[in-house]
């Protein structure tokens, strides 16, 4: 890239950055949480809950409205509210005696802001970088999420040291910038803005899945269940940290972040080296749900940390190679004035296979260790096997010159 682009992408990167902060970075301060507002577990779990069902609701519309008015009008107002919920969750905390109720409207408002963020900056990417640009682009954005992912825990704890309701400030204090760099530095184009009606722009997203609804829906499944395994293999794993190898605090977030890093740089790295090479982009991506597969199984038989979490560091490089080629594949699915809506569907079920991945991860484990990774597994390997019959890669030059 070209150091004024390099510019605007890396202001365009922030956006998935602190929009993966929204649960991630609050999880270490539960437990303060719980006790500063006299809280049960579950009523502690409505934190995430009251983020996370705006945010995956409203993504859709997000899309449907961006390819009616443009990317950026859509995207720098959502990290405005995204940021504002923050500040109203630690506003009520900072001046409220019982501030839980009002801080779950704020949690509500934050999340309304997130269904606006990073799918537009990635349908953004999509219509600003063309050809092989595009993967490594799209790469870069999965990485800086990522980054997020990793940073987030370290970050919440480290804020958290002042009060256990600073993290809701750095909200603000983070989004607003972004936004405001990305109005002013990152550059649009306007020319295949959508003009139709509701009616008729549902219509035409229905043609695009009339034609390719099975290669879409293969590449939602495979996102969707990547980042699925991910997550509910990680809430395993932050119980198993404490109660099998005793560690806690800082130690342990550093230990949880090696196969949310080795995602990270694997999205990156993957990006580079598949940015040219999209006859390889399915069978990549078939490989690696397979090798997935294969490290859900191997879980079960190690019990020496170091060992253990050598399988989590390979788990994480194979969703790392799978995420950048379906990136792409959904995001040159379509035109330019469809693939806000196409993209912000894909994001929905992203965020909800991270959602559900802790939860069910929790009740399939009262059936045995074995019945859950052998399960997960299955899953990896039924995936897999959709992505090899379905995926239907789109012939050079598709959507590569709108």
């Amino acid at each position: 890239m070209k150091k004024k682009t390099a510019l605007q992408f890396a202001v365009l990167c922030g956006v998935p950055f602190v929009m993966v902060l929204g649960n991630s970075m609050l999880i270490p301060v539960f437990p303060q949480m719980k006790k500063a507002m006299e809280l049960t577990q579950f009523q502690v779990g409505l934190i995430v809950t009251f983020f996370s069902i705006p945010a995956g609701l409203l993504i859709p519309l997000a899309g449907f409205l961006s390819d009616r008015f443009g990317r950026k009008p859509i995207m720098v107002p959502a990290l405005f509210v995204y940021g504002l919920g923050g500040l109203i969750c630690g506003f009520a905390a900072l001046t409220l005696r019982k501030p839980y109720y009002l801080l779950l409207f704020g949690r509500a408002v934050q999340g309304a802001g997130a269904g606006g963020t990073y799918q537009l900056a990635m349908a953004l990417t999509g219509d600003t970088f063309q050809s092989s640009e595009r993967t490594k682009a799209l790469g870069l954005l999965e990485a800086a999420n990522g980054l997020g992912k990793v940073l987030s825990p370290i970050l919440g704890s480290l804020i958290a040291l002042l009060s256990w309701y600073a993290p809701f400030f750095a909200y603000g204090l983070l989004a607003f910038p972004i936004a405001i760099g990305v109005w002013l530095l990152v550059p649009e184009k306007k020319q295949n803005l959508s003009k139709d009606s509701l009616a008729q722009y549902w219509c035409k997203v229905k043609e695009v899945f009339r034609e390719q609804a099975t290669h879409l829906i293969a590449c939602y499944l495979v996102g969707m269940v990547a980042l699925f395994l991910l997550f509910g293999v990680l809430s395993y794993v932050s119980d198993v940290l404490e109660s099998t190898y005793h560690l806690f605090g800082l130690v342990k977030g550093f230990v949880l972040a090696v196969p949310v890093f080795s995602m990270a740089l694997t999205s990156y790295l993957s990006g580079l080296y598949l940015a040219q090479k999209r006859s390889l982009w399915k069978p990549i991506i078939v490989g690696a749900m397979f090798a997935v597969a294969a490290c859900l199984a191997l879980q079960p038989f190690f019990t020496k940390l170091v060992p253990y979490m050598t399988v989590l560091f390979f788990l994480g490089i194979g969703i790392g190679i799978v995420l950048p080629p379906i990136n792409s594949l959904i995001t040159g699915a379509t035109s330019a004035d469809r693939r806000g809506i196409i993209t912000c569907l894909y994001g929905t079920v992203r965020f909800f296979g991270v959602a559900i991945g802790p939860p069910t991860f929790g009740l399939a484990l009262e059936l045995g260790k074995w019945f859950l990774f052998l399960s997960s597994a299955a899953l990896a390997v039924i995936t897999a096997l959709v992505a090899l019959f379905a995926i239907t890669p789109p012939p050079a030059g598709a959507y590569t010159a709108e």
